[in-house]
């Protein structure tokens, strides 16, 4: 089941296709699903994963915005306990939202898991970057560390509700595509996010003068109510899809044993593996511009370290944007696999070179250097994990499964953001090119593990993988003696109502 390569899974999925639609008229059991002109099937995709973006943004200005409170005040807020935490505290919120909203989007709603996490985020970003305690700095750090935490509730219900149900919805796009829109609207929103999360600093701090120290992290926050406003409005329209409309559990009792048996070790894999992803890609992401103030100097203006923190950030983009028409051709897993390969080499690359690359006047080659680096994450794992936890299971349990793997990157994450500094500091001091060295190693070491668990430990996902999963669960729950007329059911309605047979006619009692 779970150690299948592509050749020996495509009979198979061939044969469950075959079943789903008799060749002889008679009508299948889950006739597939219409498929919708281009522009009205798109938009339910967009709605629902784009609110990513936020993550992107939110996480990645957290680093600018530490910088700034560096350089306002100093040793006060960097001996402050807020210091070690502020960047990383968010990142245990959205394990909370994550796990609570996986539960919900499947026990609830999907579209009303969205719109609650979205209030969430705009509520909390918004506290955040209007932080005050009395004119108390070190107040008002813990209050911003507190205010983070919530948003990252928000931030992690845009996981299992909105990915999920992105997923969902791309099975009403034309076959060929589906892996890319999902990405474009998922993983590239992220990357936009941080994109747009290095450069609005670098605006503000231009109009700022680099001295409104204020001014530059609070605006540079609020900002991060803008996009989730307009997304709030765009959900208010959604309906369920029809994915989980047929296949849902929400009104029956999970069979939470079976589902383990059937994909816990999958579980376990897809989540180790968004887990090494996040640990290095969190981490690099917001110490990006630590490292580059600590080329320059602390005297650099925050303007030339936002400025090459942009343009280090810019290089996400070619990695998703052109890693997501490559996973409709050669798949998720091989895709995924591939770009861990690549990461790893410049990794091992960057990290044996740091020396002559880290100077201020090489900084344009050390910047293109690090960009590449973070871009095959992109073109790899980040494009493709969120579409392996989104395909790899069934419906019924698909945002408590995406949640969970989620959930676990994001301890990745949080890890990855809390280590990061003792990685360095294993190398010597700031002063020593091996405590710049020592991330890349650990990092490009881990990219070829997460490939080999990639390789031989997950199957090949293809275009019609979630309707081709939910059979498969399907043969597996009634081999098992669950019935399956339960999925889907509504609230109040029984097995009989719908099989169209009363209890009288049946004889016994449900």
């Amino acid at each position: 089941m779970f150690w299948r390569k592509k050749p020996a899974e495509e009979p198979q999925q061939q044969e469950i296709a075959a079943a789903a639609s008799d060749e002889s008229g008679m009508e299948a059991s889950m006739p597939p699903i219409d498929q919708k002109p281009f522009m009205q099937a798109i938009w339910p995709v967009l709605a629902c994963g784009a609110g990513l973006f936020s993550d992107g943004y939110v996480n990645n200005v957290i680093g600018s915005v530490s910088t700034t409170l560096r350089y306002e005040y100093g040793t006060v807020y960097t001996g402050s306990h807020a210091y070690g935490i502020v960047s990383a505290i968010a990142f245990a919120g959205t394990v909370v939202g994550q796990l609570v909203f996986g539960v919900l989007s499947d026990r609830w709603s999907r579209t009303g898991s969205l719109l609650v996490s979205t209030v969430i985020l705009i509520v909390f970003t918004a506290l955040a970057a209007g932080s005050y305690y009395h004119g108390d700095p070190v107040g008002m750090f813990n209050i911003l560390t507190a205010w983070r935490f919530f948003v990252g509730i928000g931030i992690g219900g845009e996981y299992p509700a909105g990915s999920v149900s992105c997923a969902e919805s791309s099975g009403e796009l034309k076959g060929g595509t589906r892996n890319r829109w999902f990405i474009l609207f998922t993983n590239s929103m992220i990357d936009w996010g941080f994109v747009v999360g290095a450069f609005v600093p670098y605006v503000v701090a231009a109009a700022a003068h680099n001295i409104y120290y204020g001014t530059i992290w609070r605006t540079s926050l609020g900002i991060g109510t803008v996009f989730p406003l307009i997304l709030f409005v765009l959900r208010l329209k959604l309906k369920e899809p029809e994915e989980f409309s047929r296949n849902s559990m929400k009104n029956v009792k999970t069979p939470y044993l079976l589902v383990l048996r059937f994909y816990g070790f999958r579980l376990f894999i897809v989540s180790l593996i968004w887990f090494i992803y996040d640990f290095s890609a969190y981490a690099f992401g917001i110490y990006s511009s630590s490292i580059l103030a600590s080329i320059y100097g602390n005297g650099a203006p925050l303007t030339t370290v936002f400025g090459w923190n942009t343009v280090i950030n810019l290089f996400y983009l070619p990695g998703t944007m052109l890693g997501a028409p490559v996973s409709d051709r050669l798949g998720p897993r091989y895709t995924l696999i591939l770009g861990q390969v690549l990461q790893a080499i410049v990794g091992f690359i960057m990290a044996g070179c740091y020396a002559k690359i880290s100077q201020p006047n090489v900084v344009a080659a050390f910047a293109v250097v690090y960009g590449i680096f973070m871009s095959l994450g992109e073109f790899g794992p980040g494009n493709n994990i969120g579409l392996l936890a989104a395909k790899t299971c069934a419906t019924g349990i698909r945002g408590q499964y995406y949640g969970v793997a989620a959930a676990i990157g994001k301890i990745g994450a949080f890890v990855g953001v809390y280590v990061f500094p003792y990685i360095q500091a294993a190398g010597g001091s700031p002063t020593d090119t091996a405590y710049y060295q020592y991330p890349f190693y650990v990092s490009a070491s881990l990219c070829l593990l997460a490939a080999a668990l990639a390789f031989f430990c997950l199957p090949h996902i293809g275009q019609d993988t979630i309707t081709l999963e939910d059979e498969r669960f399907r043969e597996f729950l009634e081999s098992n003696g669950w019935d399956t007329r339960q999925l889907g059911l509504r609230k109040g309605e029984s097995v009989d109502e719908i099989s169209g047979v009363s209890q009288e006619e049946k004889g016994v009692s449900v």
